[in-house]
């Protein structure tokens, strides 16, 4: 599974000063440590940037290559003359480069799609239109096939370089979203042959939850994606607990009780049934923190921060 290393972002304050003060050092570690730790490609996040957007993701881009070469680059903006600039300069430099996003509004599809088209980019598309981002699956698929995918053949860009984003929120106020985020990965992939790639935003499913709680939903949660058809993630490589979810389910390691339990979910997801409760040891506290874990992340136990104790 292809890990975007996410950590590259404006909202950050180390980031914000670096970029602002045109300070390649730190960005170019943070970079190097990405990949180092599994990343295979980077998100440059520099928001909207409207006044000095094209220079800054040229600049951004000369860094990574010089930082991490041969790293694909994920152009994060709403400013289409930044992404424009970003592109250029990755052709130009021999970089396979990612449009970070497209949603199904009209001018954002006439700003960004023929983009993708024009520099043969790969292109995250976002279900979600004007009126937001409905809570079920069908309706996120319905945005996908009717206004997205027609305009993705009318510009002519391969679908294999298209990662549809069911667009993950969080557990703590929009929890009912969290399941059907599952379910639009599974439509997805069956929707069309070849089936177009797919990824999400995983760190969204534990935003304003507390620092210490993260980690765990966030790994879990991945596990139930991947077995519904997951491509990628954008995503933290430090999270090495999170790395070891992953390993442990593309391996389908089973040597410990809770490498068996996380096989288990997997499978269970995949063939849509739920986790059988008689497979948990619920003794072990790892596992039982699973187990907590997947009732939140199905919607079937209401969350609270302190949902481990209950």
């Amino acid at each position: 599974m292809l890990i975007i290393g996410e950590n590259i972002q404006i909202l950050s304050t180390p980031v914000k000063k670096a970029v602002n003060n045109r300070n390649a050092e730190p960005l170019q570690a943070m970079a190097k440590k990405q990949v180092e730790y599994g990343a295979g490609a980077i998100d440059l996040n520099i928001g909207r940037r409207k006044k000095d957007g094209p220079e800054v993701m040229k600049w951004m881009v000369d860094i990574m290559h010089e930082a991490v070469p041969g790293v694909p680059l994920v152009l994060d903006t709403t400013n289409s003359a930044a992404i424009h600039a970003g592109l250029v300069r990755c052709q130009e430099l021999g970089i396979e480069a990612f449009i970070n996003s497209v949603s199904a509004m009209p001018d954002r599809i006439a700003e960004v799609m023929p983009l993708a088209a024009e520099f043969e980019a790969n292109l995250i598309a976002l279900t979600m239109t004007k009126a937001g981002i409905p809570i079920h699956a069908e309706e996120r698929v319905g945005i996908a096939s009717d206004i997205l995918m027609p305009a993705i053949e009318e510009y002519g860009i391969d679908i294999q370089k298209v990662y549809f984003d069911p667009l993950v929120l969080t557990v703590a106020g929009t929890q009912e979203y969290v399941p059907n985020a599952i379910e639009t990965i599974r439509m997805l992939k069956m929707m069309w042959d070849p089936a177009p790639m797919t990824t999400v935003g995983l760190s969204n499913v534990s935003n304003q939850v507390p620092h210490q709680g993260r980690s765990l939903l966030n790994r879990v949660y991945l596990v139930m994606l991947l077995a519904a058809g997951l491509d990628s993630t954008i995503a933290d490589p430090l999270d090495t607990a999170q790395n070891e979810f992953i390993r442990i389910v593309e391996e389908r390691d089973t040597s410990t009780g809770t490498g068996q339990l996380l096989v288990n979910l997997y499978d269970s997801v995949a063939v849509m049934e739920d986790l059988d409760p008689d497979t948990v040891d619920m003794d072990d506290p790892e596992q039982a923190a699973i187990w907590k874990t997947v009732q939140i992340l199905q919607n079937k136990v209401i969350f609270a921060e302190s949902y481990l104790k209950m």
